[in-house]
């Protein structure tokens, strides 16, 4: 972009930074998460690095913190509040480090002692010890200047109303809000109407800040400590921990020493890994020259502490810009607009589509080409455009329609009674088929291996499959004349398809792709027949005889899914033809016994015997359930090492928690 575009463009994002910064750091009501404003400041701060005479005082990049809340009494801090500079990567935490050699002239090769500890998402916060007796608690403000809420603080039961030094002792830490006592919170507020908070940590800022102590003390709030600035003559952040232990202070147990910066890639790795176990939500880590000494002579910069670094998870969310909407067509024919975005990184990938669902979906977030979105990504599900900042339009935006005609095959496109989505009319819409075939062989369903999408492609295309039964027919001599095959690519496939022949009926049933049938859904039908063989054309007689209503999980519309695929002529010439070609169906989902009927599980943690799903299917087999949450209808919560928040909420709903050993009895 030239100059005047770039101008215009650090403008926008001033003016949406500002608003942003005072929602959160004034009115303490977050309008956008964390992540999406550190990637619209990234994208200021490079503009600026490209354009520096467009950087003016009033940027949000020069400087430090907002503005206090005017309705509490302020305190200025003795020590200002620098913040921490973040990153993202290990190659920017080894850069850190040479910066920290580099200060104290050590040698590049020289191994620095550093305190790893969890960056737990909180609300920083200083308290201030008198005469031995709790003074003040005192937000961290605008780093300067912060507000005084020891009447709230003072209801959080970790944080000591009184300790043994009664010279002045000042310790920093973290307000939380625990995992459980957050969807509990939430629940209650639902319940009456009340705000419901976007994550734990805007659920503790603003428990922090309630004028009425009775409020906060309703709520689950927690505290950690980890700086301390008293009396006692200390030489290392890893002496701080024990201090502050030994005065009463909460510490967690989760720091750790290393010896040098490549043991804080490990370190890093492990908790990236098993964060989701915690009781209280993280974000990275903090990284600490241990030698106190060391850290003195460091300093700070103008925003921010030399001697730590925080090493943060990769952002789940981000801002990028909508270049086009296309549109797919589904394997039910229904098509779903797929937003095409100006590639960003987003949870350690580079991301450059995210869906957009429906038209619904499209008119409520208001999504046009060329908008600035918020883009959103959990674990390894498919990115989701979740908002739009309409603040920087610049007036060249275009809204989007579905087509009336489907973009594949040209036939019309239908929307079905009662719901949000158009689908293709034509049944022998060539996208149609072709994602059916992607579904059939996929892990949860044939799971053939060596049969991707390129080569169904090729094997349609070379008119050699018609429809997925076909693909048992192939022969070694079918393929040799076909790219990409030699003699022993088309072996190895060949023989791959026949090992996949025998399937048991649950996955059968989910890789036929009827309308609302998931794996789960699958699983709840096959369970309805009695164990053994069973022949493919069997099935439709065999539905036919089951009121679908009655079996638990599945609901009228799904019902009437399956019972209208199997009322289709074309359909069941299918399953016939899956009986010529020798597809062998075993019926392994139904219980082996009743010992468990009527039990409810959950699992949390991780277990020694089992992997998950094997202790899933398992309970199954001897006719429990499970479930993914927690609730006063559960039995059993198995908990297995490092369990997560679902251990606290069984708890307080008084659910039985059993350890894998009597897991493994009950069972046996």
């Amino acid at each position: 972009m030239n100059k005047q575009e770039a101008k215009n463009r650090i403008d926008k994002l001033k003016k949406q930074l500002h608003e942003i910064d005072y929602a959160y750091y004034v009115l303490d009501k977050p309008v956008v998460s964390d992540a999406v404003r550190d990637s619209l400041k990234d994208e200021l701060e490079k503009l600026e690095g490209q354009h520096p005479e467009l950087v003016t005082p009033d940027s949000p990049t020069q400087r430090i913190g907002g503005k206090a809340l005017g309705k509490f009494q302020k305190h200025k801090h003795r020590i200002p509040k620098y913040s921490i500079d973040d990153v993202f990567s290990f190659e920017e935490v080894v850069e850190f480090d040479r910066r920290v050699k580099r200060f104290l002239n050590l040698a590049e090769a020289a191994d620095i002692e550093y305190i790893c500890e969890l960056k737990i998402d909180g609300l920083n916060m200083s308290y201030l010890y008198k005469n031995g007796i709790l003074d003040k608690a005192v937000t961290r403000g605008d780093g300067l200047i912060g507000e005084v809420v020891t009447h709230t603080v003072k209801t959080i039961r970790s944080v000591p109303l009184s300790i043994k030094e009664k010279r002045p002792v000042e310790v920093g830490g973290e307000v939380f809000m625990p995992k459980a006592g957050f969807t509990k919170m939430n629940q209650e507020q639902w319940k009456k109407g009340g705000q419901i908070f976007a994550n734990p940590r805007n659920a503790a800022a603003g428990t922090v800040r309630q004028l009425d102590p009775k409020v906060a003390a309703g709520r689950d709030l927690d505290s950690y400590m980890y700086s301390y600035d008293g009396p006692a003559k200390l030489k290392t952040h890893e002496e701080v921990l024990k201090i502050l232990k030994k005065l009463g202070f909460k510490v967690t147990s989760n720091w750790k020493r290393i010896n040098s910066i490549r043991e804080a890639e490990k370190v890093f790795g492990y908790w990236a890994k098993h964060r989701s176990a915690l009781p209280f939500e993280i974000d990275g880590l903090v990284i600490k020259v241990n030698n106190l000494e060391w850290q003195e002579r460091l300093g700070r910069t103008a925003k921010h502490i030399r001697w730590a670094v925080a090493y943060k998870f990769a952002a789940e969310q981000a801002t990028t810009v909508v270049e086009a909407i296309g549109v797919q067509v589904g394997r039910t024919g229904a098509l779903t607009p797929v937003a095409h975005l100006r590639p960003v990184n987003l949870a350690g990938s580079t991301i450059r589509r995210a869906t957009l669902h429906n038209q619904d979906e499209i008119d409520r977030l208001d999504v046009r080409v060329g908008d600035t979105v918020v883009v959103e990504k959990a674990g390894d599900i498919i990115p989701n455009i979740i908002a739009v900042l309409p603040k920087l339009r610049t007036g060249r935006e275009k809204k989007f329609r579905l087509p009336n005609q489907c973009p594949i095959c040209g036939s019309p496109v239908e929307q079905k009674s009662g719901e949000v989505a158009y689908y293709c009319a034509n049944d022998q819409c060539f996208a149609k088929q072709q994602e059916q075939f992607y579904h059939f062989v996929s892990r949860g369903a044939f799971n053939i291996d060596g049969l991707g999408p390129q080569i169904l492609d090729h094997l349609q295309k070379a008119d050699l499959i018609e429809d997925v039964a076909d693909i048992f027919k192939l022969k070694e001599e079918d393929l040799l004349p076909l790219e990409r095959f030699a003699e022993k690519s088309a072996r190895n496939l060949i023989q791959s398809v026949a090992a996949s022949k025998t399937i048991s009926l649950a996955k059968f049933i989910f890789a036929l792709g009827i309308r609302h049938v998931g794996e789960e859904t699958a699983a709840l039908l096959a369970g309805q027949f009695v164990s053994g063989k069973l022949k493919a054309g069997e099935l439709p007689q065999k539905v036919k005889r089951l009121d679908l209503e009655l079996v638990e999980g599945i609901g009228p519309k799904v019902a009437q899914s399956i019972i209208a695929w199997f009322d289709n002529s074309k359909n069941i010439d299918l399953l016939k033809k899956f009986d010529e070609v020798g597809v062998a169906i075993i019926n392994q989902s139904a219980s082996v016994s009743n010992k468990l009927a009527g039990k409810k599980f959950v699992l949390t943690g991780e277990l020694e015997k089992y992997t998950r799903q094997e202790a899933k299917d398992k309970i199954k087999k001897l006719g429990g359930s499970v479930s993914s949450s927690v609730s006063k209808l559960t039995d059993y919560l198995v908990a297995g090492a490092k369990p997560g928040s679902k251990y606290d909420q069984a708890q307080k709903l008084g659910v039985t928690i059993i350890e894998e050993k009597e897991f493994l009895r009950i069972i046996k």
